[in-house]
Order: structure tokens, then sequence, then C-alpha cells
């Protein structure tokens, strides 16, 4: 990447970093009585612009698809400014997998097209000119023809072994597990080509997250120790033997325990129950993240900073979406904020 075009980039990271919400105005946000409140408190933020077009009635939905749409344009804005980014290409590609799981967990779920088509927002897609990928999977008549349609996409083969391993074991999760393998694919490949510490760092963050929580699920939903290692993304040696150790343990519980001896004990959950456990590790992992993305900021013009502010901008959109769907379910505010990935006091 070139060294003005990074620059750049760098400081337009650290001014939207200076625009970031805070807590204040999330729990403002969160205390809307209703949608309507709601809207005019979006509109006296810096997501404004975003809601401006979102017809009444509102709802979660299309609140949550204008702010979709506009993590796209930062995205893409920030992809653009940077110049030829493999990494921020890997994360751009969120915006697509999220679609297709959508799709292909809606003709799972015997959902009709118009029934999936609410919730897929194809702005992103429009962006880079990758519509037909989406609109194709989306128009299939069921599953199977969801899945052939994507056969000739670079990355069909792995749809088509979560389609698989989807009939055997009926988990829709299995699809969440296979499209994030595919982004993360991606994102270590890119990597590769980056020489910044602090980025590399973020990164990999990413990729633990995505291979250890893909070992546990897979313990949890009993799948034999070889279709574990096809989920996991190949990585460093050290890495790769935690992952195998986790791997021959015999319980999820047990796989936790292996990670008592690294950098990642503290998030470690105590509670029995493993599908609790699970939820609280990837909360916590989560969280873990979100604080690395804000230290991303103590070196002025480095690369890191870069990816710190496009995984930040996606937690922010992610806990406006979260506050809309609270707001709209009438769940208490304090519930909505224990909820949101947000800096603890």
């Amino acid at each position: 990447m070139g060294g003005s075009k990074n620059v750049y980039a760098s400081v337009k990271a650290y001014s939207k970093r200076g625009k970031l919400l805070t807590k204040a105005d999330f729990q403002t946000l969160a205390e809307s009585r209703d949608l309507e409140e709601l809207m005019t408190r979006i509109k006296n933020t810096v997501y404004a612009d975003s809601v401006a077009d979102v017809q009444k009635p509102y709802t979660s939905q299309n609140i949550e698809s204008a702010l979709r749409s506009k993590l796209a344009d930062i995205h893409y804005s920030i992809a653009k400014t940077s110049g030829n980014s493999g990494v921020l290409d890997a994360y751009y590609m969120k915006f697509i997998i999220s679609n297709l799981k959508l799709i292909l967990k809606g003709k799972v779920l015997g959902k009709s097209q118009e029934e999936i088509e609410t919730h897929v927002n194809l702005h992103a897609e429009e962006l880079i000119k990758q519509r037909d990928i989406v609109i194709k999977a989306l128009v299939s008549k069921d599953l199977e023809e969801a899945v052939a349609s994507l056969n000739s996409v670079k990355f069909g083969e792995e749809i088509a072994k979560a389609a698989a391993l989807y009939n055997e074991k009926k988990n829709v999760q299995i699809f969440d597990t296979y499209f994030d393998k595919i982004l993360y694919q991606h994102l270590a490949g890119a990597m590769k080509n980056y020489s910044d510490k602090e980025a590399t760092k973020l990164v990999s963050m990413d990729i633990d997250f995505y291979n250890i929580l893909s070992v546990i699920r897979g313990k949890f939903w009993g799948l034999k120790e070889e279709q574990i290692q096809d989920l996991v993304i190949s990585t460093s040696p050290p890495a790769r033997e935690l992952l195998g150790r986790m791997m021959a343990a015999a319980t999820a519980r047990d796989a936790f325990n292996e990670l008592s001896s690294t950098k990642y004990k503290d998030l470690v959950p105590q509670v029995e129950n493993e599908l609790d456990a699970i939820a609280e590790f990837e909360r916590a992992f989560e969280m873990a993240i979100y604080s690395a993305s804000l230290r991303s900021f103590t070196k002025m013009f480095s690369f890191a900073t870069i990816v710190g502010i496009t995984k930040l901008t996606s937690f922010e959109i992610r806990n406006l979406a979260a506050i809309a769907f609270a707001v709209e379910q009438k769940i208490p505010t304090d519930i909505t904020m224990s909820k949101l990935i947000l800096e603890e006091e």
C-alpha cells in the first residue's frame, strides 16, 4: 500500500475515531420509548443522513438496513482511500457473506424469496458490482439450487461442504461457521503481505477468534475430529498445536481448559452449561477485539488505525441495530446496554 495513501487513510481513520458515539449516546438512544423517538434521537447524531430516507411505519428491520448501507459506504470509502488493500477487501467481504448466510439459512427454514428479501441489503454489493452472486442464490427455489448457483464462485466448494454437513447434522449454525471460514481464509491470505505488527495483531485476533470458536462449536455439535479440522484455517505452528490439543479434548469444557495457559486465559468462561459457556466466551472475545481496536490508535499513520476504525464502525452499527430491535421489543434499557459492545467502566 502506498505510503501517502496510508497517511491520508490514517488521518481519516483518526477523524472517524473522534466521531464515534459515546456510551452516554448509546444510553440516550436505548432509553427511547418507541421507534419514533429512537429515529428522532438518531437524527441528532452523525447518523442523521443514514436514516433520513427510512419510511414510516418504522421497524427495527428498515432502520438496521439503512445503517448497514451507511456502514458499506464507510468501509468502501476507507478501502478506496487506502489504495489496494487485500485485508480491507477481505473485511468488506463480510457484507456479501452475511447476505449469503441469510439466504441459505432462509432456504433451509423454508422461507419464501419475499420473506428472505426483507432481510437482505445489496448496497455493499452494488458498490463493487457484485449483485449477481447474491441475486442468483436469492431466486433459487431451494437450498440445493442455491448451493448449485454458487458452485462457480471461488468459495463454491466450501458452501457445498457446509450444505453436506448441514444435511448430516441439521444445525443451521453450520452455515455461519463455513461462511466465516471463507471470510477468515481470505483475511489470513491477505495478511501475509503486511509488515505492520499492530495491524497483524488485530487481524490475528480475528483469526484466533474464528478458529477457537469453530473447534469449541464442533465439539459441542459432536463433529468428528476430521470434520472440525476442516473448519479450522491454517495458522502459526504454536496456534496449530493449541487447536490440535483442543480438538483432541473429550468435551467442549476440556477444550476451553486448554486455553488456560494462553494469552486468552482470562476469557475462559467459568459457567458449567456448555451453551452458556460458548455464548459467554464469544462475548468476552469480542470485547477483547473491541478493546484492541481502540488501542490501535496509539501510533499515528499505521495501517493498524485503518483496520481499527473498520472494526470499530462495525461494532457501532451492530450496537445501533441491537438498540433498534430492543426498543421495538420493549426490552428494558439496562438489559440492552449490557448486551452492547462498549468500553467497560
